[in-house]
């Protein structure tokens, strides 16, 4: 693979910060953050996959930051699906990113969208990696989330999700109702703001 120029990374790394900047000025209430996750945060996500991790589906992955992360991680371009509700930051993201499998779709019925489900037929996937600002979500969102999510992954899954509160993002009677527990895998002060990665499981679950 031909390595970038630094001309080349930091023009690379302005467009990113203009779409983001453009989506959050046209959607404040529907992005989660004021910039897009740092490296330091995105390497926390990739710290908190569980060991022998392949198949992946990443919720709102915005401009990569963790897309990036996954494939240079060695998760392979087939074996990761991003699912995206903005039309224009799907775009983007296919743009930058061909070799992965961009859906354009609302996380809440992740088990009815069709690429999702034919993502499903090709193997089992261990993972879902959230960029959602579960935080800011009503129970009823939460819930329809995260019960999708481990309806796909089953008992075994694990859904990795950053927040920049000082708890698990998700009300507790969503985490009782669906039987998970959650753990704090890691923190990061260098990211705007600080946050912390949470791992969900269902209870009994080792990590």
């Amino acid at each position: 693979m031909e390595a970038k120029s630094p001309t080349s990374t930091s023009r690379s790394n302005r467009a990113e910060l203009w779409m983001f900047f453009r989506q959050w000025l046209r959607r404040p209430l529907s992005i989660a953050a004021i910039s897009p996750s740092s490296r330091f945060l995105a390497r926390r996500i990739i710290e908190a996959l569980p060991a022998g991790t392949r198949r992946v589906i990443e919720l709102g992955p915005g401009t990569g930051a963790f897309t990036r992360a996954m494939l240079e991680h060695g998760i392979a371009g087939n074996d990761l699906l991003a699912l995206e509700y903005n039309p224009e930051l799907q775009s983007y993201l296919r743009e930058q990113l061909p070799s992965i499998r961009v859906v354009l779709g609302d996380a809440r019925d992740l088990p009815g969208n069709p690429e999702v489900r034919r993502f499903l037929d090709e193997g089992a996937v261990h993972a879902i990696v959230s960029g959602l600002g579960l935080l800011a979500m009503d129970r009823e969102t939460q819930q329809a989330i995260l019960a999708g999510a481990f309806e796909l992954m089953g008992e075994d899954g694990a859904f990795v999700q950053f927040t920049y509160g000082p708890k698990v993002p998700v009300h507790p009677d969503v985490m009782a109702e669906l039987g998970l527990q959650g753990e704090r895998s890691g923190f990061t002060l260098r990211n705007l703001p600080p946050a912390s990665v949470y791992v969900l499981r269902k209870r009994g679950k080792a990590a």
